[in-house]
């Protein structure tokens, strides 16, 4: 049988120590000098049971003061389903109330910006032709827990009303029915999830350790003759959110 590797055996000491009350959530965790001299291994080995520990959450890292045990944090369920594009209010703040929570966001949205490759490709115009970009951080009692990067061709809304998703008359409604808007139906949504790793920047943002695990939900709206009318990046953490999907079931009749 292989020798379990140092960092590994230490991993699992301090999960130990946790679980048996040595140190409790909040707690600052002794120095990795410390913990190497107890356990007898260097700090390097110290400092790589505590990373892993940090990207299952089970510690958490603060800049300039230390290593501590994590709070327990309720995960907040994010429900994927057509039945929840509603006109009156947003599915993130169901999502929210659904567990006690007051959900909300913040935006910032950059006109007349030109499509990277990626983009252009899933919304059939050319790299290098201009969109209207937002980014988005959702809030869960004013904590970060979700991200997202939308992208709009500005040939499409240039002039109208609601070329700005978060200004306007329109600002907010979403991309149903903003869209319906200026007489374009959007009939269906798809969605590809994929696990990741967060990069520094989602990091920063979200409050969670640099490539810690998060889905990212690449989604893109349809209209009813299948022109693409938006594209969006969706951010997941693992640790903060769990995603569920609702599937339809058509019932036979007669």
């Amino acid at each position: 049988m292989p020798k379990q590797p140092p960092y590994l055996r230490i991993a699992d000491e301090l999960r130990r120590r946790i679980a048996e009350h040595e140190w409790s959530p909040g707690d600052r965790l002794p120095s990795r000098a410390q913990i190497g001299q107890e356990c007898g291994v260097g700090e390097n080995v110290v400092r790589r049971a505590q990373e892993l520990l940090i990207f299952q959450g089970v510690l958490e890292g603060r800049a300039g003061s230390g290593t501590y045990v994590a709070e327990p944090r309720q995960r907040v369920r994010m429900v994927r389903s057509a039945a929840r594009e509603q006109p009156d209010g947003s599915p993130f703040q169901a999502d929210m109330k659904a567990v006690g929570r007051n959900g909300g966001w913040e935006s910032r949205t950059d006109a007349k910006v030109p499509a990277p490759a990626e983009i252009a490709a899933r919304l059939g115009i050319g790299e290098g032709e201009l969109c209207v970009r937002t980014k988005y951080e959702f809030l869960a009692d004013g904590r970060p827990v979700q991200l997202s990067t939308s992208w709009e061709s500005y040939d499409l809304t240039g002039g109208t009303l609601v070329v700005l998703p978060e200004g306007g008359p329109h600002a907010g409604a979403g991309v149903v029915n903003r869209m319906a808007e200026i007489e374009v139906a959007v009939s269906y949504a798809v969605e590809l999830p994929e696990p990741l790793q967060a990069t520094a920047e989602e990091a920063s943002l979200l409050g969670i350790q640099k490539g810690a695990l998060v889905t990212r939900i690449r989604r893109t709206y349809y209209s009813d003759d299948g022109r693409p009318v938006e594209t969006a990046d969706i951010v997941v953490p693992a640790a903060l959110c769990e995603i569920v999907y609702e599937i339809p079931i058509n019932r036979r009749h007669g």
